[in-house]
Formats: structure tokens, C-alpha cells, sequence
């Protein structure tokens, strides 16, 4: 199962749509947003006919996407989403923002991947039983380029993508 995993657009639709066409040519079979999506055209660009699911961030708060999305197919929470995954267990995606959430899902066993966003810097690491993952920012990125991330759950590897590197 190949899984695009996006965060912090920040309503810069321009950019959101240049990646999701990458992932369009990727073939990815799920599209993971984790937060601070920014704005309804952000929102309605996610739907590319694949099963999307998106967390609100700390700057979506009181937007009021939760309706918007419903509307849109988008499997949608203000705190955390799961994703089931072909060969058992879930990939659990939240902002980041609330330690207590991150926290939370981390110890659940059946999260294999714990994937979140706002610190704006790509992560990937184990703790536990679990691989973490921060797919980056795709606008103002902390230590390196804006981007995103694509992972490959049946290989486990997890793919960083550039924005800049994108035609």
C-alpha cells in the first residue's frame, strides 16, 4: 500500500496540488493529511479519487472543515484519524500539537505508523513498536525543503519528496 502523506499547507493550494499530482504519478493508494490544511480549496484539492483522510491542525481549529469535509468523501477529526492497512494494524495520523494525543497514540500496539505534522521539520523514527513520521511542511519548512512524504507500507520505506524537485 503506498500512502501520500502531506502537513502543513497552510492554504498554498498551488503547492498541494503540484504534490498531489505526484502522487497521482506514484500511484498512491491513500492520501494522509496531518494538519494545518489552511483553507477550503486546500480541503477540496485532496479529493483525487482516492480514499483521503485529514486531521484538523492547530490553525483549521474553528474553521468549521469537519461539515466540509463530510461533504467532500474526506474522512475527517479534529484529533486524530486511523488508517487501515492491508496487512493488519493502522497508520494513526494527528497534528502533533497536543502531546497528550501523540502520546496516546504511540501506545496504542495496533499503530504501526504514528504519523504527525507542526513542527514543520520531517521525522522518522521508532519508538516502541511504532515508526514516526512527519512528512515535513509543504510551506515554510523548518531544516530542509518544503515537502511531503510517500510510504510504502508492504517494503516499510518511507520516501521524502522535495516540492522544488517537482516539474
Amino acid at each position: 500500500m503506498l500512502i501520500g502523506l502531506l502537513s502543513d499547507t497552510h492554504g498554498h493550494t498551488a503547492n498541494l496540488v503540484k504534490m498531489l499530482k505526484h502522487f497521482d504519478r506514484q500511484s498512491v493508494d491513500v492520501v494522509v493529511h496531518c494538519g494545518d490544511i489552511g483553507s477550503s480549496d486546500c480541503l477540496e484539492a485532496l479529493v483525487m479519487g482516492k480514499p483521503v483522510y485529514a486531521v484538523a491542525g492547530n490553525v483549521d481549529r474553528g474553521a468549521c472543515f469537519e461539515h466540509e469535509a463530510a461533504a467532500l468523501g474526506i474522512n475527517f477529526s479534529d484529533q486524530a484519524v486511523h488508517v487501515p492497512l492491508d496487512r493488519g494494524g493502522m497508520l494513526a495520523a494527528t497534528h502533533g500539537d497536543n502531546a497528550a494525543v501523540l502520546a496516546q497514540l504511540l501506545r496504542d500496539p495496533e499503530n504501526v505508523y504514528v504519523c504527525h505534522g507542526h513542527t514543520h521539520r520531517r521525522r522518522d523514527e521508532r519508538i516502541g513498536g511504532a515508526r514516526v513520521v512527519n512528512p515535513g511542511a509543504m510551506h515554510h519548512s523548518r531544516g530542509g525543503p518544503n515537502g511531503a512524504a510517500i510510504l510504502d507500507t508492504e517494503k516499510d520505506l518511507l520516501t521524502f519528496v522535495d516540492l522544488d524537485s517537482l516539474d
